[in-house]
């Protein structure tokens, strides 16, 4: 079983933006002493709900800091970005730490970004299957043109190449975040792991894999690989000595934040948007997540794994708002949880 941190560098009432930042360079060091696998890092815009903009870049930080542990996005969004620079960044990374990096990537939502960076709502509507498929070719190519309906290139070199690096695949590992049928079926076709968010429960998240499984079958993937695809369930943890106590800090910090964070979320285009009640959701968390003592959390990542196959874990650490209490979650998670799943 891997176990990774979740980082949103989220930005709770009364904090400065570099505090948020702080806390998820931090986090990303205590990790790795700590033993976890891998951290997950976030990327979003205009929004204090997650203040990291860049992914990779802060990746790439993050990267340079430490020595063992995988870095990964979740997710770079893809509509925002052109697929070759995103493509030539991961495998930047890719060479640089060894193969400690991997690329998650996303269909993002109607936000106003779409405006900001030029792209356009079909970007995000209907052009994601292109924007993909084209990264996917530049990471597995050498030389890489288009001639589809978004993007149209001459063919150019791949620089530089991400399979240079004796790594499993020899090139970075990559993820997708899946939402939906749609997502899950594309997914697939191209043989990739999902990430499954948070808010879904393990019965959902087991169909998904089935989903999954199906469609890669069918796209002629190996037996081997279908069954031993590295999918990444997220979630939130928060240890405490009881589960009262790790729920009420939970209940305490967290809606606030996303009251303020998904609140500030703009569309594009006008659309009508409903939110999440922030403590209807917070207490949705603590019920479906580890949260509370230690043989509990281990107890609940050991049944998630067994009900849905996903034995790698990407987990929000610092649903307290507080550096103190982020450290001691880390440390908690990596001293008192880890051993139990061994």
């Amino acid at each position: 079983m891997r176990v990774g941190a979740f980082v949103l560098a989220a930005q709770f009432p009364g904090q400065g933006q570099g505090e948020a930042l702080h806390r998820a360079v931090r986090t990303t060091e205590l990790a790795e002493e700590s033993g976890l696998d891998t951290v997950w890092l976030a990327e979003h815009h205009f929004v204090p709900y997650g203040v990291c903009p860049s992914a990779v870049t802060l990746a790439a930080l993050l990267l340079g800091r430490t020595r063992h542990i995988r870095v990964g996005t979740a997710v770079s969004v893809l509509p925002n970005v052109h697929p070759v620079a995103l493509g030539e960044q991961a495998a930047l990374l890719h060479l640089v730490s060894g193969g400690r990096f991997t690329l998650g990537v996303g269909r993002g939502g109607p936000w106003v970004d779409l405006e900001v960076f030029g792209t356009g709502l079909s970007a995000y509507e209907r052009d994601f299957p292109e924007a993909l498929e084209l990264l996917l070719r530049w990471l597995r190519g050498s030389r890489v043109g288009a001639s589809g309906d978004r993007f149209h290139f001459r063919e150019v070199a791949v620089v530089p190449r991400a399979d240079e690096l004796t790594y499993p695949g020899g090139r970075p590992e990559t993820i997708m975040a899946c939402t939906s049928p749609r997502s899950v079926r594309l997914a697939a076709r191209h043989g990739l792991p999902m990430l499954l968010g948070m808010h879904c429960g393990d019965e959902e998240k087991a169909e998904m894999v089935a989903l999954w499984r199906t469609h890669a079958r069918a796209a002629g993937l190996a037996p081997a690989e279908i069954e031993n695809a590295p999918h990444v369930s997220a979630g939130v943890v928060q240890l405490a000595d009881s589960r009262a106590a790790a729920s009420e800090t939970l209940v305490k910090a967290m809606p606030g934040w996303l009251r303020q964070g998904l609140g500030a979320h703009v569309t594009v285009d006008g659309r009508s948007r409903s939110m999440r009640d922030p403590v209807a959701y917070t207490e949705l968390l603590c019920a479906l997540h580890p949260v509370g003592p230690p043989r509990l959390a281990a107890d609940r990542l050991a049944a998630t794994a067994e009900r849905t196959g996903i034995t790698r874990f990407a987990l929000l650490v610092e649903g307290s708002g507080d550096l103190a209490a982020t450290e001691e979650n880390v440390r908690r998670l990596g001293t008192e949880v880890l051993p139990l799943l061994a």
